[in-house]
């Protein structure tokens, strides 16, 4: 049996300059260098751009290893992810040299382990290798001015419209010495499907030796034996399983797989995973509108209801599978079946995809390739097809990994910002890879799951990448230029990135900013706000419904709600439009920093009140007011496995509809003025003037319950948006709704919960509970 020794923890970290620091392994340079006490905080008020210079210098990595296990034929110094360009050295030995985050790497030191052993990686600047590369194969265009296509590193540590440039270096993944005899397990590939009532594995075992044995494979599913084969490819049935299925269409039913390498009867070694069964397809069929994308689990098509996922930290070295759970958690509980794994970040670690598997979250995984042009040629290409070939490998086994996609916005923007026509738009840019040599690679070792060639991407260089009508879309062009309202000019057939811009919670934002007094556009705010014009387009998209905000507190709030209205207007629109458009995709879950953003979860991990409208606008029933063909109509939307019956209530009259399972229905609407429509619980309001906004009498109690307060709000009169920010009594309280619409009469309960016990009048301090007439 192989015996591994865990070379993660202390180690130490030495510069340019020969200092030396303690260093954690996993880890990195800038998290390393914080702990010391080394480096001001990156994530206050400007000192990122303070901390700049440690993404220009090399570093490097120490310590002594020895071998303390049994004796083996064979002992390989193992990393799960070098960042990024390293060199290794064992005993003043050179073992290699890297240059690609995104990869494993596996040294024979057999015969160098001699007692303890000096051990260093020495990091180049990720930098430095950039523009050697690019030096070499010439310059290319792309939408930002950092030179992060050159080299196979994360390529928003090089910054974004959302984050920080902190150009980091580190061992980043586990490292061990793994000490074995005769053969290990190489690469275990299991491809599970589901058809004719079985599960199905399309099995590859590919075994590394040292000796000449004869070796066998044995095959189990939660420790019954399935099959015992000899290393190979293999296609085996499995009786008696239950189809894995994502959440809303059934249960995420896993098994645990299990392969032994056997010597006769010697265990040689294990491979392990969870893994379910399913079969994934995406309907790329043409029609009468263009061309479907309707993605199909178990040859049923799937409301996708999604998010986009970034790096949940600009230093992934700090992500433990407990945070993966609170977040992915928190996208469930929101309503999401989907997760897009977005192409300018990593591919996740085992955890994340083990997490989603868990909770029935489909993983939609993009190829780490966003926003510029990419060199074909080496050293680049090779690493490019070793990358996704182990990547490919790795993530087999998890059930909730759909679709892979060769790039984000590669294909379309090439167009879209006239890269042809710039300095170096005649060279080579990636085209080959989303086209050619990622398809083969997924063709070969994945063809139970489809291959997208990017996002946005009709699906056929004969038509522009991000047409609506065919397949997927990306709308920016109203964020970015007009009006909300616009999002209902178009019917895409899948929407895979949209969304719109707010401040984090008020406490995240003064938890990084400093300016004194703090305005939307003073320093330090607009630091933190990343994307280009970002402040401006906000003011615009206010401009239409309100006044100027009179202060930062009621600019906080006004654009917080406007995101709501923003993304509700988009998300309602299109899933009324079910089945002829199959999903949406958010703009997106989560930040890894504190900053404004599209997010829904702010980055210190607060909810934005857009957290709490995903949580409606996703629920599996849901009433909506929509304008069709010059007046209105209610759609009832129905995303349930059970029709919808019941009394639906317009302005009080009452009719009785029946919706069937995974449908919407359409009831029309003669009164445009004021429109309550009401179904089950369900509501849907309509105003067709917001102008006249009056105060709504609201009177407010808070009662002490164990673990925090409850909020009672009562209005006399219509109350639109009323919003608890319960950062704004305590740092770590939470509460259970974001804005609130309340009828004359109407009243409801926050629930605020805090760790400590909470003071009832602290809800009276100003800005902890506001409505739409406080800042009018």
């Amino acid at each position: 049996m192989n015996t591994v020794e865990d070379l993660s923890g202390a180690w130490r970290l030495r510069g340019a300059d020969g200092a030396v620091v303690a260093a954690t392994v996993p880890g990195c340079v800038h998290t390393d260098l914080l702990d010391a006490g080394r480096l001001p905080d990156p994530f206050l008020d400007d000192n990122e751009t303070a901390v700049a210079w440690v993404g220009r210098e090399d570093w490097t990595y120490e310590r002594d290893v020895a071998w303390h296990g049994p004796e083996h034929d064979r002992i390989d110094l193992v990393f799960d992810g070098l960042d990024t360009v390293a060199r290794v050295e064992l005993g003043g030995v050179m073992l290699g040299e890297t240059r690609n985050m995104h990869r494993s790497y596996r040294f024979d030191v057999t015969e160098l382990l001699d007692g303890p052993m000096p051990l260093s990686v020495r990091f180049t600047s990720a930098y430095t290798e950039a523009e050697r590369v690019r030096d070499a194969l010439g310059e290319r265009p792309g939408s930002y001015p950092e030179p992060y296509q050159y080299v196979r590193k994360m390529a928003c540590s090089f910054g974004w419209d959302w984050g920080p440039t902190l150009v980091t270096a580190g061992i980043w993944r586990p490292v061990r010495l793994e000490g074995w005899s005769t053969a290990r397990l190489s690469n275990v590939r299991p491809l599970c499907t589901y058809r004719d009532d079985s599960g199905h594995i399309d099995l590859t075992v590919e075994v590394e030796r040292v000796a000449d044995d004869p070796l066998t494979a044995q095959v189990l599913i939660d420790g019954r034996e399935i099959a015992t084969v000899e290393p190979g490819r293999h296609a085996l049935k499995v009786d008696g399983v239950t189809p894995w299925a994502p959440r809303g269409y059934g249960e995420p039913a896993l098994y645990t797989l299990t392969v032994v390498l056997r010597i006769g009867d010697e265990e040689l070694d294990r491979w392990e995973r969870r893994t379910g069964f399913r079969t994934v397809a995406i309907d790329q069929e043409k029609d009468a509108a263009g061309t479907r994308f309707a993605i199909e689990v178990n040859g049923e098509p799937v409301l996708v209801k999604g998010v986009n996922w970034i790096p949940d930290d600009i230093f992934p070295s700090r992500m433990t599978r407990e945070r993966y759970a609170l977040r992915l958690g928190q996208a469930a509980a929101a309503g999401v079946n989907l997760i897009r794994v977005w192409g300018g970040g990593v591919y996740e670690s085992r955890d994340f995809y083990e997490i989603c598997d868990e909770l029935g979250l489909l993983v939609w995984q993009d190829f780490p390739f966003a926003c510029a042009c990419y060199p074909e040629e080496e050293p680049l290409l090779s690493e490019v097809i070793a990358e996704a070939r182990e990547n490919v490998t790795r993530l087999a086994a998890h059930p909730s990994l759909v679709t892979w996609c060769g790039n984000n916005e590669n294909l379309w923007l090439r167009g879209a910002e006239r890269w042809a026509e710039r300095p170096g738009g005649d060279l080579t840019w990636g085209e080959a890879y989303y086209l050619d040599v990622l398809p083969a690679i997924v063709a070969e070792l994945d063809p139970s799951r489809p291959y997208q060639a990017g996002s946005p991407w009709s699906g056929s260089r004969e038509l522009e990448p991000n047409d609506p009508a065919h397949q997927t879309f990306h709308s920016w062009e109203v964020w970015n230029r007009q009006d909300y309202v616009h999002y209902r000019d178009t019917t895409p057939r899948f929407v895979a990135e949209f969304g719109w811009q707010a401040p984090p919670a008020w406490r995240t934002l003064r938890d990084a900013v400093s300016d004194e007094p703090l305005l939307p556009d003073s320093p330090g705010v607009l630091h933190h706000q990343k994307a280009q014009d970002g402040n401006g387009k906000l003011a615009r998209g206010l401009a239409p419904y309100f006044a100027p905000p009179s202060s930062t507190e009621a600019w906080h709030y006004l654009t917080q709600l406007n995101q709501v209205r923003a993304v509700t207007t988009g998300i309602d629109h299109w899933r009324s439009h079910w089945p002829h458009t199959t999903g949406t995709i958010v703009w997106q879950l989560n930040d890894l920093w504190p900053v404004t953003s599209w997010a829904a979860i702010d980055g210190a991990g607060r909810f934005k009140p857009l957290w709490f409208a995903l949580r409606e606008l996703y629920a599996e029933r849901r009433l909506t007011i929509q304008p069709r063909d010059g007046g209105l109509v209610v759609a009832v939307l129905n995303d349930s496995p059970a029709p919808w019956q019941g009394e639906l209530k317009i302005n009080a009259r009452a009719q009785t509809i029946n919706v069937e399972a995974r449908s919407v229905g359409y009831v029309e609407i003669s009164d445009k003025s004021t429109v309550v429509a009401e179904l089950d619980g369900a509501r849907a309001l309509w105003f067709e003037d917001d102008t006249e906004i009056t105060d709504p009498g609201l009177t407010i109690e808070a009662t002490a319950v164990p673990g925090g307060l409850d909020v009672h709000v009562h209005a006399t009169r219509l109350a639109r948006d009323v919003l608890l920010q319960p950062d704004r009594i305590h740092p770590d309280a939470v509460v259970d709704t974001g804005f609130v619409t309340l009828l004359p009469g109407e009243s409801t309960v926050f629930k605020v919960r805090a760790p400590i016990d909470l003071d009832p009048s602290s809800v009276k301090a100003p800005w902890v509970l506001t409505d739409l007439s406080s800042v009018q």
